[in-house]
């Protein structure tokens, strides 16, 4: 009855470690969507930067959402090939963070450029912080629970999204306040630092992984 009830209880936090690679996948291609309707409409640099990277948080969730699906369907065989690919996926995700930070903020030092407005900014980065700090601690609390790497760096990777948005916040406000433009891209390229950081860290988990892997001749 006990192991009955362990395994019912690990199906329903597979099952939530599904939906919320779900919600991650559509809510930041929502995200992504207005974020570069209204960067390139009202020319701000910044929001279509921010914009752009939430489509890099959508192939970190699309990479827990196939680890997910698979281990659900392979009950019975290792899960460590899955997650050492999930790692693989969240790691290149950050680095393309760190490129996409970098290359915004550079241009926006370099062509001084300076938006029309900032407050849509301002709105989609309140909203974002409420949404992804929710997430991250429902990925943090399943990626505990199932023991799960991948989980946990996906919700490392949701978290560098809610400094981003800190950082539009911060921006938005000062630029709203003073016609300051350039604090954002002074503020991104602290970031960078991070991205890379976790990026390194997903890819050495993964290798990490793949050596205990080998060791117990684990299948595909």
């Amino acid at each position: 009855m006990t192991s009955l009830t362990q395994k019912n209880t690990l199906s329903n936090y597979w099952q939530i470690a599904l939906w919320l690679a779900l919600f991650t996948i559509f809510y930041n291609i929502a995200e992504g969507v207005i974020s570069i309707f209204f960067g390139i409409s009202d020319e701000a640099l910044t929001l279509f930067g921010f914009g752009a990277d939430s489509f890099i948080e959508v192939m970190s969730g699309m990479g827990i959402l196939a680890m997910v699906i698979r281990i659900r369907q392979n009950p019975n065989t290792s899960r460590t090939r899955f997650e050492i690919t999930a790692l693989r996926i969240t790691g290149t995700a950050f680095y393309l963070l760190a490129v996409g930070l970098g290359a915004t903020a550079i241009y926006n030092l370099v062509a001084a450029h300076k938006p029309q407005t900032t407050l849509p900014g301002l709105i989609i980065s309140v909203v974002s912080i409420a949404v992804m700090w929710t997430l991250v601690m429902g990925k943090r609390r399943i990626g505990r629970a199932l023991n799960s790497p991948p989980i946990l760096a996906d919700a490392n990777c949701t978290m560098v999204c809610i400094y981003m948005s800190l950082v539009l916040l911060a921006s938005s406000i000062i630029y709203e306040l003073t016609g300051f433009g350039f604090v954002d891209s002074i503020g991104a390229l602290g970031l960078i630092y991070f991205s890379i950081k976790e990026g390194r860290e997903s890819f050495d988990k993964a290798n990490g992984m793949e050596c205990d892997c080998e060791d117990e001749d684990c299948k595909e």
